[in-house]
């Protein structure tokens, strides 16, 4: 699976989001122009210790990103899809794609990819959900339908048994 982020602004999200695709085998793309520099504080705070073993890549602006992922399925997550984040069958190379965090993604690039648009159902009088937890919601829907493929989804317990 693949996460891209379309130029991001804030490192928190962008350091959440990458704690995510690690948890999750998940590539992050990042399309710049970024809101921050990737070796902020705040981006390797909210990865953890986890960032080194992030596979992200990064592109120039979003034609190179195309030029680079040649035949890509790209879903685009954006509040003015006609089409639910769960109405659409992922596959487990498809890339999901979130606009940057004051804007989304530009309606240039939208009307382009009608059918790919996809939507998070929220109240009419809310703009935006966090984009971290918009990737998170997305992206564990797709994991899902593709059977958490390579993802432990059971555990033990520390100190007790399970009946």
């Amino acid at each position: 699976m693949n996460i891209v982020l379309l130029e991001p602004e804030i490192p928190f999200n962008t350091g959440a989001i990458g704690r995510t695709c690690v948890a999750t085998g998940t590539t992050l793309h990042l399309i710049e122009p970024l809101g921050f520099v990737l070796n902020d504080k705040s981006v390797k705070r909210a990865g953890m210790d986890y960032w080194d073993k992030l596979d992200v890549r990064r592109y120039m602006n979003f034609e190179e990103f195309l030029k680079m992922n040649p035949g890509a399925h790209i879903y685009m997550a954006t509040t003015k899809a006609k089409h639910v984040y769960t109405d659409v069958r992922y596959d487990e190379n498809d890339y999901i794609m979130f606009g940057k965090e004051s804007a989304g993604i530009p309606e240039e690039i939208l009307v382009e990819h009608p059918d790919d648009c996809i939507r998070i159902p929220m109240l009419p009088e809310i703009r935006s959900l966090n984009l971290s937890n918009s990737v998170n919601i997305v992206l564990y829907e797709a994991l899902r339908q593709n059977g958490f493929k390579g993802l432990e989804a059971e555990g033990e317990l520390h100190r007790l048994h399970w009946n």
